[in-house]
């Protein structure tokens, strides 16, 4: 604050200072403007002397400019960021009315001087001589030039609010007690140097763009564009009349505040709509004044300019996330990585300096036409609020070949304002990302995550065609090589959303999300290595931070907390013919000139992490999900394009839907984003919950394939897809119970048939189906017992007596003639048994018929 109680030892100092001063600037002004003419004396040499001992390069920085983040075409603006709202402009992009007015009002004599103007520059001294602190006019475009590119290094260098405001007073302070002197004399040394080294319209344009005119709008661009909607090119006379008396003093004379910027000694309002904007026209028509006097414009126009009211056409400059609507979450995202990313500055203070001030234009993945259909699907589909639950939904899609993202939406209005806290409709998460990037935590992925099971199983050179047994039971050990097995202590029971299981293959368990099949599945595994395949492919435990444990049977079916974008990339890697691409937001980083900045573009890669084979075989898996009868079906828009998917649903709070071509994947999660609704008896527009992933995942997967056509998935390979034969065991002979446990722990179903005959003890296996040997893993095996009726035919031999007898001997009691053979050779009454009907070896009843087949001489 200046000080307005002068000693009088403080003003005859003051006055010795404007002497000296004077004197200095006389001599420097006819040394700048005239060279040619001779200076001599000891003053005029030592003020020289003195005055060419002051630093003279004054380091113009780049300006502060706005960041804008733009959609994937470059040309459609997403949104701005900005401590300094500025539009540098040509200078054949100004109004010439505009350069005529803040020249005739601040520096009328600016192409004739050679940078200080000593009668303006006195003019100020002996005002600010006088007292009340602030620097009082004077001051050629150049001095003020110099001011501004001072309080912008403040500005850039600043740490803390405080730093910059002490800063700003340091430069702009002109009291001559508090060392004005000394800082009015390096202001004019700098700008004899700039005009020294630039042109005259260079430091009048560079003036006008970094000038401030009222709060954050700075720059003349801006200026007009704010307070009356037009360009600097198009402003009228009185606007750039206006613009140039704002300049002098911005807070007081801007005109976007129509409840006043000031008030009177009696605290009443000034400066605003209802006086007229009484300051700001009464700076007006001093420039209008100016402009007369020097030529510039007639009595005529000056009197009409003077008679019209000032009227304001507000723009606002709008900047933040929020102002980007449907792409407000993408928009998040991104700044989350400019936040994040090094690629933006060392510390994350000097990434936000190049969010705010570093005039980058940050051309992203997000494709507008994509954005704006999926966004309409989801708030077709997905109220941003319901009764019952916190409901929350998602979705994204990503270009399976780049990992480029090319939509985000979500079910809530974008806010970070604490009005909105607590009101459901609002949310500044980024639901699709994870802690680092969105401040989400993820969601339970459900059986979406039993692709890393699947995969693993493929990687171990496991069929999808092989037999499990898929009844649901009691898992007692899974192995985990990392953190100890799991032992199941409690017998506890993971069950099916639907039946009990049934024994089959993982291309079914898969086409059906059979939970115990994925357990069958996984019992044959590791867990370590199930929880390193979803590493690799991108998906971590987003609750905790961290990779996914897989320290118990539940996460094999989806028990943690995952982020939807890293459960898209995993699905698109499959897409991708195992090539894990990082997960893309930005496509380029421009400078304020247009130049690219590669350096500045975050870095992703691609690198294969699956084979090509098992990523075929897998997408084979995959594809019975959206086909008739899989439980993606319904979300599958049946355009011809091939898909791969998969549903996921945990407990009763999270629901999912996965889908991909070979071009771009779909991720779509509905449920609770905070507290335990049930996403089954809750409904959204006549909708069950649990069901709304569907017509979000069907209508964004449709006119992604409409942009981007996919190809067909390659075949799968021959080896993991086989059918898989195994040796069965023989169990005939063995009791009933010990023969079942002996199919199921080799992997068999057992059926137990009806009791066949045979002599053997009603509790023992008389037949199996098929017999032992070779089959394909998994069959089903029909055993049979024993009714203990049964004998078996013996061989019979010599004369029909003689067998008919040898028949009773095994308790056969219905025994008759059979076919008779002639042989010559034989005796007129000879007969002889040839054999039995039903053959020798037959097991059957003791009580059926058997006939005794013979030869004789002549047959009846």
């Amino acid at each position: 604050m200046p000080d307005t109680k002068r000693t009088a030892s403080g003003v005859l100092g003051g006055i010795a200072g404007l002497v000296g001063l004077s004197a200095v600037a006389g001599v420097l002004i006819t040394a700048t403007v005239t060279p040619a003419i001779a200076v001599s004396g000891a003053a005029a040499s030592s003020a020289i002397t003195m005055f060419d001992n002051l630093p003279s390069v004054l380091q113009i920085d780049e300006l502060m400019q706005p960041t804008t983040l733009m959609y994937s075409d470059g040309t459609t603006q997403l949104a701005t960021f900005f401590d300094q709202n500025r539009s540098p402009v040509k200078f054949d992009q100004v109004a010439t009315v505009m350069y005529d007015a803040i020249l005739s009002s601040e520096d009328p004599r600016f192409y004739d001087h050679g940078g200080l103007d000593l009668i303006g520059t006195t003019r100020a001294l002996l005002s600010n001589l006088k007292g009340g602190g602030e620097t009082q006019g004077g001051s050629s475009i150049s001095q003020q030039y110099v001011k501004n590119i001072l309080v912008q290094q403040c500005e850039w260098t600043a740490t803390s609010d405080e730093e910059s405001q002490a800063c700003f007073y340091k430069v702009t302070n002109a009291d001559i007690d508090q060392g004005g002197i000394e800082r009015k004399l390096q202001e004019m040394r700098y700008a004899v140097a700039l005009e020294q080294q630039y042109s005259k319209n260079d430091i009048l344009l560079g003036y006008l763009n970094i000038a401030n005119f009222g709060g954050t709008t700075y720059g003349i661009d801006a200026a007009a564009k704010r307070y009356f909607g037009v360009p600097a090119s198009n402003l009228t006379l009185s606007q750039a009349a206006t613009l140039a008396g704002i300049v002098q003093n911005p807070n007081t004379y801007r005109i976007d505040l129509p409840d006043g910027t000031t008030t009177d000694a009696s605290g009443n309002p000034l400066n605003g709509a209802a006086d007229g904007y009484s300051l700001t026209k009464k700076r007006q028509t001093y420039v209008l004044d100016r402009m007369l006097a020097d030529g510039k414009i007639t009595q005529e126009q000056h009197d009409q300019a003077v008679a019209d009211p000032i009227t304001p056409h507000i723009t606002e400059a709008v900047q933040g996330c929020a102002a980007a609507g449907s792409a407000a979450y993408f928009c998040q995202y991104v700044v989350s990585i400019i936040k994040k990313d090094p690629a933006f500055g060392a510390t994350e203070d000097d990434r936000m300096t190049a969010l705010r001030r570093g005039g980058l234009k940050i051309v992203t993945t997000l494709d507008p036409n994509l954005q704006a259909s999926a966004a309409a699907t989801m708030a077709e589909n997905v109220p941003s609020s319901i009764e019952g639950m916190s409901l929350g939904a998602t979705s994204v899609n990503l270009q399976t070949s780049t990992g480029r993202i090319l939509s985000i939406t979500q079910n809530t209005k974008f806010s970070e304002s604490a009005s909105t806290e607590n009101d459901p409709n609002y949310s500044s998460l980024v639901y699709a990302g994870d802690q680092e990037h969105g401040d989400s935590t993820g969601f339970n992925a459900g059986s979406t995550f039993k692709l890393f099971t699947l995969i693993d199983w493929l990687e171990k050179g496991h069929s999808v065609n092989e037999q499990l047994n898929g009844v649901n039971r009691t898992f007692k050990r899974f192995t985990n090589t990392c953190s100890g097995d799991w032992v199941n202590t409690e017998n506890w029971k993971i069950n099916n959303f639907s039946g009990n299981g049934f024994y089959g293959t993982p291309m079914q368990f898969t086409a059906q999300s059979l939970n115990s099949g994925y357990l069958a599945m996984a019992e044959k595994l590791d867990l370590c290595d199930i929880g390193k395949v979803a590493t690799k492919m991108g998906v971590i435990d987003t609750y905790h931070d961290a990779p996914v444990a897989m320290s118990n049977a539940s996460e094999i079916i989806g028990s943690d907390a995952v982020s939807p974008l890293a459960m898209a990339g995993a699905y698109a890697t499959v897409a991708n013919n195992g090539i894990y691409c990082q997960p893309q937001a930005i496509d380029k980083v421009l400078d304020s000139d247009g130049n690219e900045l590669p350096d500045k573009k975050p870095q992703r890669t691609c690198s294969q992490v699956i084979t090509p084979q098992v990523a075929a075989t897998a997408a084979y898996a995959l594809k019975g999900v959206m086909a008739g009868g899989g439980t993606g079906s319904s979300a599958n828009p049946r355009d011809g394009a091939q898909l791969i998917g998969k549903t996921g649903t945990h407990e009763q709070y999270n629901s999912w839907m996965i889908e991909s071509s070979t071009a771009v994947t779909t991720a779509v999660w509905v449920g609770n984003s905070t507290g335990l609704g049930d996403i089954f008896n809750n409904f959204a527009n006549g909708t069950q919950v649990s069901n709304l992933r569907y017509p979000v995942a069907l209508g964004i997967q449709a006119k992604a394939d409409e942009l981007y056509p996919p190809g067909n998935f390659p075949d799968p390979d021959n080896n993991l897809t086989k059918v898989v034969y195994v040796n069965l065991p023989n169990v005939v002979g063995m009791p009933v119970d010990q023969a079942t446990q002996t199919l199921t722990a080799a992997g068999f179903q057992v059926t137990v048939g009806d009791p066949v005959d045979s002599d053997a003890a009603t509790n023992l296996v008389a037949a199996q189906s098929p017999g032992a040997g070779q089959v394909a893993s998994g069959t089903t095996v029909t055993i049979n017992a024993s009714n203990g009726q049964g004998a078996t035919v013996p061989p019979v031999s010599g004369t029909v007596q003689a067998a008919q007898s040898q028949l009773q001997a095994k308790g056969f009691t219905s025994i008759s003639l059979g076919t008779c053979t002639p042989d010559p050779t034989l005796p007129a009454n000879d007969t002889r048994a040839t054999g039995t009907d039903p053959a020798a070896g037959t097991a059957t009843n003791k009580s059926a018929a058997i006939k005794i087949n013979y030869s004789k001489l002549a047959c009846p």
